[in-house]
């Protein structure tokens, strides 16, 4: 896979790295002549130029491109890279770093971004996911699919717990990706038993959020 990341600095570098360890061809991207440093990530391929400028990405061939990665520190030149690779280029893929939560409203398929990544936003949440028994932690948001990754560290007094997820009625289109128990991580099949403790992750639509929450834990938000 070809992956075109706009921002060189710590963000970009990094996740090149772990790209180029994962066997994919990676193309780094910046404006900032400082920035330019190929010795960081030698097996990466490096553009002085600016990722906002359509001739700049012509010259980075991102017709060529499965996914293009907008890091700048800056949300205005990660909105108009993604919009321009998206419009001009027909990038199958694009993600989008959100430096101010903000802007993070903006940062939708009206301007291209298929997936935006907030470091606010999962720093929050992961803090959430860590103290928090029997409330949805939203973990990451699918701009495509209008869905929600979603936490929830299963109650002590959950009617669930020590069933099957096979038994476990959930929402119209909500699925238990899956289950993580003592630092192992549990396929969800039918017949695996939940138990108090577990944190499982869901794909759900965000209108069935609080459904899943009162179904999985309801002596938590005033049920039964």
């Amino acid at each position: 896979m070809r992956v075109a990341i706009a921002g060189a600095g710590a963000v970009g570098r990094s996740i090149a790295r772990e790209l180029i360890q994962n066997g994919h061809q990676v193309l780094l991207i910046d404006k900032n002549s400082e920035s330019i440093k190929p010795e960081r990530v030698p097996d990466a391929e490096w553009l002085l130029a600016d990722s906002c400028e359509l001739s700049s990405l012509e010259e980075a061939r991102l017709d060529k491109c499965d996914v293009v990665i907008a890091a700048t520190g800056d949300d205005k030149a990660n909105l108009v890279t993604s919009l321009l690779a998206k419009t001009e280029f027909g990038v199958p893929r694009t993600v989008a770093r959100v430096n101010h939560p903000n802007n993070e409203w903006l940062f939708s398929e009206a301007w291209g971004v298929d997936v935006n990544v907030s470091t606010p936003r999962i720093m929050s949440a992961l803090v959430e996911e860590a103290v928090t028994v029997g409330d949805l932690v939203r973990l990451f948001t699918f701009r495509q699919g209008n869905a929600n990754l979603v936490e929830m560290t299963l109650p002590t007094d959950s009617p669930y717990v020590g069933k099957p997820t096979g038994l476990i009625p959930l929402p119209e289109n909500c699925a238990l990706v899956t289950i993580l128990r003592d630092g192992q991580v549990y396929v969800p099949d039918p017949e695996q038993p939940v138990e108090a403790g577990d944190e499982l992750l869901f794909v759900i639509p965000e209108d069935s959020e609080d459904e899943l929450e009162q179904l999985l834990a309801p002596n938590e938000h005033g049920g039964a």
